[in-house]
Order: C-alpha cells, then sequence, then structure tokens
C-alpha cells in the first residue's frame, strides 16, 4: 500500500500497455493475487519499457524510460526495502535521490569545503552515466544485499526488460532507464563503489548523482587528482 500511494502520487504517463495510474487500483482489485502467485512461481514477466525523448536545458535530448503503472509499482515495492538496507552503507557525502538530503546540502557541504581552504576543485560530469551502467556489475553488488532468488529474478528481469521507441523493440544490455522508481537507487549502489575509492584515497568531495566535485589546496593537487581519477 505504501508503494502504491507513492505510484499515484507521483502520477507520471502510461508505459506500453496504455493503463493510467487512475485505474491501478480496480486492476489490482481484480488481478493481485494472480499477480502474487505469477511472482511467486517466478512466472512473472515484466511488460516492454515506454521510450521516451525530452529535450534538456542544453537542447540536447534525453532518454526517459517508462514502465507500465504495474511494473512501477512493484518496482517501488522492492526499492523501498533495497532502500533501506542500502542507506546504512552509503557514505555521507552524497546528497543526490536519498531521503533527507538534497542539493542545497551539497551546496553547503562545498562552500564548508572552500572556507577551509580547499579552493581548487575537480569538477566532473559522468558523461550519459544513466545509458552506460554496466548489468552484470551492478547486479553483482545487487546481489550481495539481496539473498532472495525471486526478488534477484524480478530486478535482473527489470533491468533487462526492452525498450519500445516509436513502436521498435529494442533489446538493453546496459543502462538504467531514468523515468523508473529504482533508477535513482540502483545509480547510487553503483556509484557508492566510487564513494569508496574516493574515501580510500582521502579526497575531499561532494557527489550528487552523477556530478561530482573533489576539493583540493593547490591547483597542481587538482590537476594530479582530475588526472588520476579520469
Amino acid at each position: 500500500m505504501q508503494a502504491y500511494r507513492q505510484v499515484v502520487s507521483n502520477q507520471g504517463s502510461a508505459g506500453v500497455d496504455g493503463m493510467p495510474v487512475k485505474q491501478l487500483y480496480d486492476y489490482l482489485t481484480k488481478n493481485r493475487e494472480q499477480i502474487e502467485a505469477d511472482i511467486r512461481r517466478g512466472k512473472y514477466l515484466p511488460q516492454p519499457i515506454l521510450g521516451v525523448e525530452i529535450k534538456k536545458s542544453n537542447g540536447r535530448k534525453r532518454l526517459l524510460g517508462i514502465p507500465t503503472v504495474i511494473d512501477r509499482l512493484l518496482q517501488q515495492a522492492v526499492g523501498q526495502i533495497l532502500a533501506i538496507k542500502s542507506e546504512m552503507e552509503f557514505e555521507d557525502y552524497s546528497y543526490g535521490f536519498r531521503p533527507n538530503r538534497n542539493a542545497q546540502q551539497a551546496v553547503l557541504k562545498a562552500q564548508q569545503y572552500i572556507n577551509a581552504g580547499y579552493r581548487h576543485i575537480v569538477d566532473i560530469d559522468l558523461k550519459t552515466f544513466f545509458d552506460e551502467v554496466d548489468h552484470c556489475l551492478l547486479l553483482q553488488l545487487l546481489y550481495r544485499k539481496v539473498k532472495c532468488p525471486l526478488t534477484q529474478r524480478l530486478i535482473r528481469k527489470w533491468l533487462r526488460a526492452p525498450i519500445e521507441i516509436n513502436g521498435k523493440l529494442t533489446k538493453r544490455r546496459k543502462g538504467v532507464p531514468q523515468g523508473s522508481p529504482p533508477s535513482p537507487l540502483l545509480s547510487n549502489i553503483m556509484l557508492n563503489e566510487l564513494d569508496k575509492e574516493m574515501e580510500r584515497r582521502g579526497l575531499l568531495y561532494v557527489r550528487y548523482a552523477d556530478d561530482f566535485s573533489i576539493y583540493t589546496k593547490s591547483e597542481h593537487s587538482a590537476r594530479k587528482t582530475g588526472n588520476t581519477i579520469y
């Protein structure tokens, strides 16, 4: 019910089956037991993702992946539990798409570094990160947290669901579609490995999703750090 309320409050467009959010409750009333039985038997198959391109502020286009309302509900339910398990492992200086964290806090942390004398900054944006996430690596990280085979199967099927663009289905073997409920969480799970590496190196940094900055006291240190990271 918590997942249902979240999906309804988010609204969002219909997926490939055309079902709007307002029909979700009636559909669940009639089909909930069948959906549950299919999941328990390992027979549930997610429907393809609807691909929609939107314009970015820089004039380029971003591909959003819109799952069906039913898949969004199930993804939200799994994501809620996975988020609880993951939050305890995330590093302190990650501020994007996490409960009780926001961009303003990230800016304030950056100001603290600058005021402390760390005024040479390495600013990095991981180009097309969401489109390039390696499924095998991500699944390996997830399997450390998720021991239920049925849940593992669901996550794998959601990651591999084909995307429909202009009526044509395309297979997916990489990427986490922006637009699906678990996309930000899955991205943070992947990028937490980067956070741990920066912590291991003793770097001062701030990360918000796939954008992050490293703060140093000299131009030499900034160049050296930037070259090492790249």
